[in-house]
């Protein structure tokens, strides 16, 4: 075991043990017997990615305590996983971006929304192997790329394609999970992979000279959303109110204090890039409900239809899928989108 994959462990053992020891604390009275009982809550999480930020200060700087919650977080290597997690009862909620919470109600499932907390424009792209052909964007032609299916990386691979004029049945995708991206270059499985920090950067300096990297900050705006299943959305309001002011307030530390933030982001990213640390200041650390999520989920609809990977049929009443009672409540200036 690598130094950095042993702090990354420990870091992780960490988060769990502060979740359960402020769920005992609190469920015995504390010192002096008087505090309430905290709520128990799991949250799946994408620890592989840097929207965790805001949840990992709620954990470690005291604000789901503070709210009444003793959070559980559980690590995730998508937003896809996360949510899936929620979705099978292994979870209460996930951190997801909008393109598996569009799958989700194609197929029917009934999913809840109840907040975007975060949002990046510029860590997506594709990363190649030189000596495969791959040099320039239209050489992607012909290419066996590694992708996540049903993911972000998914519809900016085809956002890229179409941008050079390829179909996507010009390239051959090839489904595997964000974490097997480094390996399967490597070996040649794969001549590109579509991808998002820090895995692309990690790539990139496994290749060496060998490897090229294309920018898709232009593409696509992806925006690490709070979901579960409707069910326990609806029959769990407070919870959710207190689960959205911690996240408030972790999205501050985020914002107003990089330094400490990154340190305590870094220590569970996995790989040796920094590159999320020069985008920092491009992240937007922000809890609200608006009209361009639902906005976003239509077009995904739309292209999802258009390459077969969802029933022909009409665009969703999206509206029905985002519960924004709660925030409402918690910050009303915050919800923004047309109800």
């Amino acid at each position: 075991m690598t130094k950095q994959t042993a702090q990354r462990a420990a870091a992780l053992v960490l988060l769990a043990g502060l979740g359960a020891a402020a769920w005992w604390w609190h469920s015995h009275g504390g010192a002096f017997g008087r505090a309430a009982p905290l709520e128990p809550l799991i949250l799946a999480t994408n620890t592989s990615y840097v929207a965790m930020c805001p949840i990992l200060a709620a954990q470690q700087q005291g604000y789901f305590k503070r709210y009444g919650i003793a959070a559980q977080i559980q690590p995730h290597t998508s937003g896809k996983a996360s949510l899936q997690a929620a979705l099978d009862g292994h979870a209460d909620l996930g951190t997801v971006a909008d393109i598996p919470i569009m799958f989700a109600v194609m197929e029917q499932v009934p999913v809840a929304v109840v907040a975007t907390y975060f949002r990046a424009e510029r860590d997506h792209g594709i990363v190649g192997r030189k000596d495969r052909g791959v040099t320039a964007p239209p050489s992607l032609k012909g290419k066996r790329v590694g992708v996540t299916l049903g993911t972000s990386n998914h519809f900016v691979l085809n956002a890229f394609l179409n941008r050079q004029h390829l179909a996507a049945s010009e390239v051959t995708m090839v489904n595997m999970k964000p974490e097997e991206f480094g390996a399967a270059l490597l070996r040649g499985d794969v001549d590109a992979v579509s991808g998002w920090e820090p895995y692309l950067d990690t790539v990139l300096k496994q290749l060496g000279p060998n490897g090229v990297m294309f920018d898709a900050e232009d593409l696509y705006e992806i925006p690490y959303n709070i979901a579960g299943t409707r069910d326990y959305v609806r029959s769990h309001p407070e919870t959710i109110k207190k689960l959205l002011r911690a996240l408030i307030d972790g999205n501050r530390y985020c914002a107003e204090q990089p330094q400490a933030a990154q340190a305590m982001t870094g220590a569970l990213l996995k790989g040796d890039s920094d590159k999320w640390r020069e985008l920092w200041p491009t992240y937007h650390f922000a809890v609200s409900l608006d009209q361009a999520l639902l906005v976003a989920l239509e077009d995904q609809t739309r292209w999802a239809m258009a390459n077969r990977l969802a029933a022909q049929g009409t665009v969703p009443n999206f509206l029905t899928a985002l519960d924004y009672q709660p925030l409402k409540t918690v910050a009303p200036a915050a919800v923004t989108v047309i109800h």
